[in-house]
C-alpha cells in the first residue's frame, strides 16, 4: 500500500517515462523486500507458538463451532417446533415477570403500600409482551369510573392476565388486587406484590378470608380505590365464561361502589393442550359501570347474573373479531 501511494504521487510530479519506469522498479523491489520481512516474521512467530498452545487453539475453534451450530439449531427448533416455542416463550415470560417485578423494589421501598408502584413492574410488562409478539388494543376509556372507587372484574383466562393489568394500571389508576397468601412467600416477588398494595387472603380459610375481604369496601370508599378481581376464580380460556364467584359482588355491595367489568378476548394464540404460544391480539374493552348504590344482599344473585351476562356477550363478540382479523392477516402475508 505504501508503494502504491508513492508511485501514484511520483507519477503525478514526474512528465519523464524513463523515471516513472525507474520509480516503479525501485516501487516493486520494496514490496518485494517488505513482503518477506512479513512472511519471515510471521513464520518466526508461529515457531515459538508451543504445541499446548495450538492444542488450546484448536479447542477453542471447536467449542466455538459447536456453539454455533446450537444455537443455529435452537433457532431452526424455534421456527419449526410449536412445543419448544411454547416452552420458550413461557419461560421468558416468567423469568423476566419475576425481574421486572422485583428490580424496582428499592423504588418502591420510598413509598411502601402505594400503589403507584405498580407502575414499574406494569411498564416492564408492557415491555414483555413486545417481546413475545402480544397486541393488546384496549377500548372502552369513556366508561372508566374515575370519580369514585369501583370493583373491576376481569375474565381470567392465563397466567398472561398479568400483562393486561400492565395495560390497565397505568390507565385506570388506583388498582390493587387481592392476591392468595401464597403468593406472598414467593419472594422476591411477593415482597414486590406487597409493596405495590396487593391484599393476601386465605383462599381455604373462608372465616379469616371474609373479614379482609369485607374491609376491602372500606378501602375502595376512602381511597377512590379500584379492586381488581378475576369473578370466574380460576383460569379458563373456552368459548365461555365459568360461573362468577359471590365475593366480588359482596365488596361491591358493601362498599355500594359500582362494578367496573372488563372483558379481554380470548387467547386464540395460545393453546396450553397442544402447546401452542404464538403472537397474536387482544382486544381489552372496558363496559360501562354496573352501579351498586341501594342494592343489598337480596340483590346479589341478580347482580351478578347481569354482570356475567354483559360480560360474555362482549367476550363471545369480541373473540370472534381478533380470531376473524387474524385469519385475514394470514391470508394476507
Amino acid at each position: 500500500m505504501i508503494g502504491l501511494t508513492a508511485a501514484i504521487l511520483v507519477v503525478k510530479d514526474s512528465n519523464s517515462q524513463k523515471e516513472r519506469n525507474h520509480f516503479n522498479l525501485e516501487v516493486e523491489c520494496l514490496d518485494a523486500a517488505l513482503g518477506r520481512r512479513f512472511k519471515l516474521g510471521l513464520s518466526r512467530h508461529v515457531s515459538r507458538l508451543r504445541p499446548e498452545m495450538w492444542g488450546e487453539m484448536s479447542v477453542m475453534s471447536g467449542t466455538a463451532e459447536v456453539l454455533g451450530a446450537a444455537l443455529l439449531f435452537l433457532v431452526f427448533l424455534y421456527h419449526v417446533s410449536n412445543v419448544f416455542r411454547y416452552y420458550v416463550k413461557f419461560t421468558l415470560f416468567l423469568m423476566l415477570s419475576l425481574i421486572g417485578a422485583t428490580v424496582f423494589i428499592p423504588l418502591m421501598l420510598v413509598r411502601p403500600r402505594h400503589y403507584e408502584n405498580a407502575l414499574y413492574p406494569a411498564w416492564g410488562g408492557r415491555q414483555i409482551s413486545k417481546l413475545l409478539g402480544l397486541q393488546w388494543e384496549v377500548r372502552g376509556m369513556e366508561n372508566a369510573v374515575n370519580d369514585t372507587g369501583c370493583v373491576i372484574l376481569i375474565n381470567h383466562q392465563s397466567a398472561l392476565d398479568l400483562l393486561v393489568l400492565a395495560e390497565l394500571w397505568p390507565r385506570l389508576k388506583r388498582c390493587f388486587v387481592i392476591s392468595k397468601k401464597e403468593v406472598f412467600y414467593l419472594w422476591p416477588f411477593g415482597l414486590a406484590a406487597w409493596l405495590w398494595g396487593t391484599v393476601f387472603i386465605d383462599r381455604f380459610n373462608a372465616e379469616k378470608a371474609l373479614p379482609t375481604i369485607n374491609r376491602m369496601g372500606d378501602i375502595i370508599r376512602e381511597n377512590k380505590a379500584k379492586l381488581c378481581m378475576f369473578p370466574e376464580g380460576t383460569r379458563h380460556s373456552g368459548t365461555t365464561l365459568l360461573p362468577f364467584k359471590k365475593g366480588a359482588f359482596h365488596v361491591a355491595i358493601s362498599s355500594q361502589t359500582p362494578i367496573q367489568p372488563v372483558v379481554v378476548s380470548r387467547y386464540y394464540f395460545l393453546d396450553n393442550a397442544k402447546k401452542i404460544f404464538n403472537p397474536g391480539k387482544c382486544i381489552i374493552t372496558i363496559l360501562p359501570a354496573i352501579p351498586t348504590a341501594g342494592l343489598g344482599k337480596e340483590d346479589l344473585n341478580d347482580l351478578m347474573e347481569r354482570t356475567r351476562d354483559a360480560m360474555l356477550d362482549v367476550y363471545a363478540r369480541m373473540s370472534e373479531e381478533v380470531v376473524a382479523s387474524s385469519k385475514t392477516d394470514k391470508q394476507l402475508n
